[in-house]
């Protein structure tokens, strides 16, 4: 496949990049990369986000052409007549940007690259490079850059959105699926120039009272403790949000502070939104809950992060899961 991806890129023309909806910071740091790659080897690029990525991760986008689709699908439509190629990063099957870009991506009639590490994907594109054990996809760009034989052409600005994605997708480098091949990325991206001070300062300094105080009040007021199983639960309504002026991305990592509770291997956010309700699934140890989020909330992802949608309210989602929890823990 890499050889396939690589005669791809040297006939490609006006290449569009495409990540998933809510581009989290490995969404947003594989665009990023693989932007500037084509761009180092003389293509013209543009990215497509189906929506605004949270605040914190806009300045990752500077000197990036990018489009979001909510607003400008009609700019990229017409550039997409003029384009052979169309990459799909950090997503596995074309529902996972959204309802209102989906058929965009579906009926793309030039050829399609995956370029992926979620487990089982869908057969929409037609060079798949997909490897689960990997970290991250920002991980995989790396490596698909290595393999192809352009490693001289990595530099800090590349290796910049490289570095974020592996950060962010694996909880600043502590999950089971970071190796030492991330390790020795990591030193390489550091050793061509990337400050990797400033990119943690950029994702984790930037709080707000109103983001602090929205956290403060779902640690302090919303956190449930299950009592019989090793499971922690936050959740907040619209309302709640409302009330601390949420933005996007305020919310962020919140799972991760419930699965840090000594004794919890299971935590579960609920964030109620227009649509309905999200669900943010993060585990360890000998729990998984990817097939759990897949079956019952429509989702799906990593044997220890999941996510989930449910078109019901907070009050009737929260009960469909107590009604499940039981099969979590089996």
């Amino acid at each position: 496949m890499i050889q396939s991806l690589k005669e791809a890129l040297l006939n490609c023309q006006n290449p569009i990049i495409t990540t998933h909806k809510s581009p989290d910071g490995d969404a947003i740091g594989s665009s990023v990369s693989w932007y500037h790659f084509l761009k180092k080897i003389g293509k013209k690029p543009i990215v497509v986000l189906p929506d605004q990525p949270a605040v914190f991760l806009l300045p990752f986008l500077e000197n990036v052409e990018y489009f979001v689709f909510e607003s400008d699908s009609s700019k990229i439509i017409e550039f997409s007549e003029t384009s052979n190629l169309l990459f799909c990063l950090d997503y596995n099957g074309s529902g996972r940007v959204g309802a209102t870009m989906e058929s965009f991506v579906r009926d793309f009639s030039m050829q399609k690259v995956m370029i992926d590490h979620h487990p089982n994907p869908d057969s929409f594109c037609d060079i798949i490079i997909s490897r689960t054990q990997i970290c991250s996809t920002a991980q995989l760009i790396y490596d698909c850059i290595a393999e192809m034989d352009y490693l001289d052409l990595l530099d800090a600005e590349i290796g910049k959105g490289i570095y974020l994605g592996i950060m962010t997708d694996t909880g600043s480098f502590r999950f089971p699926s970071v190796d030492k091949n991330t390790h020795l990325i990591l030193a390489k991206l550091i050793e061509i120039g990337v400050k990797h001070y400033e990119i943690h300062e950029a994702i984790y300094d930037v709080n707000t009272i109103d983001r602090l105080q929205l956290r403060g009040y779902a640690i302090a007021e919303k956190l449930e403790i299950h009592k019989d199983y090793p499971l922690g639960i936050i959740s907040l309504s619209k309302e709640e949000q409302e009330r601390f002026h949420c933005q996007k991305g305020d919310t962020e990592g919140l799972v991760n502070v419930i699965l840090s509770i000594e004794g919890i291997s299971v935590a579960v956010f609920f964030k109620e939104e227009n649509e309905g309700v999200k669900l943010s699934f993060r585990s360890k140890g000998k729990y998984f809950v990817n097939e759990f989020a897949s079956k019952y909330f429509g989702g799906g992802g990593h044997k220890y992060a999941a996510g989930g949608i449910s078109s019901s309210n907070l009050t009737v989602t929260m009960n469909q899961f107590h009604s499940l929890v039981q099969e979590l823990f089996q």
